[in-house]
């Protein structure tokens, strides 16, 4: 980006000016993500686009992230704080995009959460382990990085094997995974 340019009377406005300090400093408006790309090419950082098939403002740093409307998510604000949900389980699952920046409370038994690529970037999901038995955190369909405790591969398992210990998952690329906490691999 550009930035603000002050011009003068008398000053050629030539089409490089046009497309920096006007066109790419614009809202601009795209029936969907496939016209953006093919409209914009390459993207600079800072740019506004507004997507009528979704109704949603993006802005590009390192990708088009949404900025409007604000994503919503199923916790709650009180006090000022924001109080994300979650869920509690007692046999197996496979996480989903809805478990995005919330929490797995592993109430009882021996069981796995396998964690797909269906969080976007920097996302997390937090799973606790409140059982006696031992809680396995395995990469699913889609994660081709998957790394914690000193270790990596998508065959790897990582394993909070001590009661009231907790581990965060969290997309640190695309496709990219990392399991931080109390685990052994």
């Amino acid at each position: 980006m550009s930035g603000r340019k002050v011009f003068t009377a008398g000053e050629v406005l030539t089409a490089s000016n046009v497309n920096d300090f006007l066109m790419d400093q614009s809202v601009m408006v795209f029936s969907g993500s496939a016209a953006r790309a093919s409209g914009i090419g390459t993207a600079t950082e800072g740019m506004l686009t507004y997507l009528t098939d979704t109704n949603t403002i993006e802005v590009f740093t390192t990708y088009f992230e949404q900025v409007w409307p604000v994503t919503s998510f199923s916790g709650t604000i009180t006090g000022g704080q924001v109080q994300f949900g979650g869920t509690s389980i007692t046999a197996s699952m496979t996480a989903t995009a809805s478990l995005k920046n919330q929490t797995i409370y592993a109430a009882s038994g021996t069981l796995t959460v396998t964690v797909p690529d269906v969080l976007e970037l920097f996302d997390t999901i937090t799973i606790w382990r409140n059982s006696g038995g031992t809680v396995t955190i395995a990469a699913g369909s889609g994660v081709t990085d998957w790394a914690g405790a000193g270790t990596a591969g998508t065959a790897v398992q990582f394993y909070i094997d001590q009661q009231y210990n907790a581990a965060t998952v969290q997309k640190v690329a695309a496709n990219t995974y990392r399991v931080v906490g109390k685990i052994t691999a």
